[in-house]
């Protein structure tokens, strides 16, 4: 006599019928859909120039070396010469768009107790100066 039990509901009460079940649902989920949608903000209305003039305006340069700015040379963070070839941001963060255009705006934020401040930016300047660095190639 088979009996059927309240915790494995399915054909005959067996897992292989509640699992299987499940299993179909599943793959007319993923299917169904291309997975999530992609939230990297992208720079394509960036402008490279605008964020090296920017990264003079916001005081970037009393920080940080640029291998196109001679005056002012800041000695307190590090260099950014080739930056665009590093793997991490601040040696803990993916060297990524996204990612870029927050740490630019808010440091601290995202790397608690760093000495870069936040720094005030619109979302625009900070795509800028994104594009920017991501085009310091040489070391």
């Amino acid at each position: 006599m088979e009996t059927r039990s309240s915790f494995m509901p399915g054909p005959g009460g067996t897992w292989r019928g509640y699992c299987g079940r499940w299993l179909v649902l599943a793959c007319f989920s993923l299917v169904a859909c291309d997975g999530p949608p992609d939230r990297t903000p992208t720079l394509g209305d960036a402008d490279a120039a605008t964020g090296r003039r920017l990264v003079a305006d916001k005081g970037c340069v009393a920080c940080h070396t640029f291998p196109d700015v001679k005056w002012p040379r800041g000695g307190l963070g590090p260099s950014l010469h080739g930056f665009a070839r590093q793997g991490l941001i601040a040696g803990q963060l993916p060297n990524q768009p996204g990612v870029l255009m927050q740490f630019v705006r808010n440091a601290p934020g995202l790397v608690p107790g760093t000495a870069m401040p936040a720094i005030t930016m619109s979302d625009q300047e900070a795509r800028d100066v994104t594009a920017y660095l991501l085009t310091l190639q040489s070391r």
